[in-house]
């Protein structure tokens, strides 16, 4: 027979004008430095601003962790039944299958908590908006190390996509991944398709890869790439393709953050610094450094443009994931 495990007493707290209850608030989620389920509901109160921004009316898929990061890693897009009558969601199609889903709709800091609540780390939001969840308003360059590829070359690659970013008169957003790589946003007016936006992400890494063709790869089958190279993963601006959010806790034993940066800290960051335990006093000191990020919107047909030019010139689509899973 199994041992039982105690259960420590749930918690109520006050999130804005909800209030949400934490069962089982003393399990540890995170073993690196013990951190409990109430640690994590804690971080994200300490950045609850940044959160729900970086989310805000965008379908959110949650990966839920429910004996903590050493257990099952569960993907969730469908709301459960059970959730509170306050919670918005948002209805996504998948017209492959002839489905459809209700996900999580953040619209105030009480959404994140209760999703916490449910055993979710990890929150995957869409580049598109519940206003037209068709039309990306978020352009998603993923700079994505491969295995023997180090940091440095990281850092070298966001430097040379933020050069091609002020040539195109576009303000890109980096943070770190949370993982070994980096991320840049980019607001877009909401006018194109996703086949269109992901069109246009490929051509932009293939201007980066033309500028750094020893360090970069836009081989879409990892078994073809360099090992050694940093591959622009375009394909995150796929249809249902989602990567973790700014202030998103990820999976691992160490709570490591997907955390917003200045341009000017790429050459210093440590991801492996910006953790749970870190971030909020960060947040406390800097506020949210992706706080102006829908002050201003690009237009992709520069970007739309150059695609036209490389498939005039050859240039074939290395390769194309499913447009919606199910």
């Amino acid at each position: 027979m199994a041992a039982s495990r105690s259960k420590s007493p749930a918690v109520e707290l006050e999130v804005g004008d909800r209030t949400v209850r934490i069962s089982n608030p003393d399990r540890v989620y995170f073993p690196a430095r013990g951190e409990t389920k109430l640690d994590l509901v804690r971080y994200y109160l300490g950045v609850g601003d940044g959160i729900v921004r970086a989310l805000r009316e965008r379908p959110c898929m949650l990966h839920r962790f429910p004996e903590g990061i050493s257990g099952e890693k569960v993907h969730q897009k469908r709301v459960p039944a059970g959730a509170p009558p306050w919670l918005e969601t948002v209805r996504v199609e998948f017209p492959r299958y002839q489905r459809h889903a209700y996900e999580l709709c953040v619209t105030e800091l009480a959404s994140v908590i209760w999703a916490v609540q449910m055993s979710t780390v990890e929150f995957h939001p869409w580049n598109s908006r519940r206003a037209d969840t068709e039309k990306p308003d978020e352009w998603r360059i993923d700079l994505d190390p491969m295995p023997e590829c180090d940091f440095d070359t990281v850092r070298r690659v966001a430097h040379v996509a933020h050069e091609v970013l002020d040539e195109l008169g576009a303000t890109g957003w980096p943070k770190t991944s949370g993982g070994h790589g980096m991320h840049v946003y980019v607001r877009i007016e909401p006018r194109w398709g996703f086949a269109d936006v992901r069109r246009a992400a490929l051509a932009f890494a293939r201007e980066v890869e033309r500028r750094t063709p020893d360090h970069v790869t836009t081989t879409w089958w990892r078994k073809d790439r360099d090992p050694t190279k940093l591959f622009v993963d375009y394909n995150q601006n796929a249809r249902d393709h989602t990567i973790a959010s700014a202030y998103s806790v990820r999976g691992n034993p160490e709570g490591t953050v997907s955390t917003p940066i200045r341009w000017d800290e790429v050459d210093d960051v440590r991801p492996q610094d910006c953790t749970i335990a870190t971030v909020p006093a960060r947040f406390a000191e800097l506020g949210d450094l992706h706080a102006g990020i829908d002050d201003t919107a690009f237009s992709i047909e520069p970007l739309l443009e150059w695609a036209e030019r490389d498939e005039r010139e050859g240039a074939a689509d290395p390769g194309s994931p499913d447009d919606d899973t199910a």
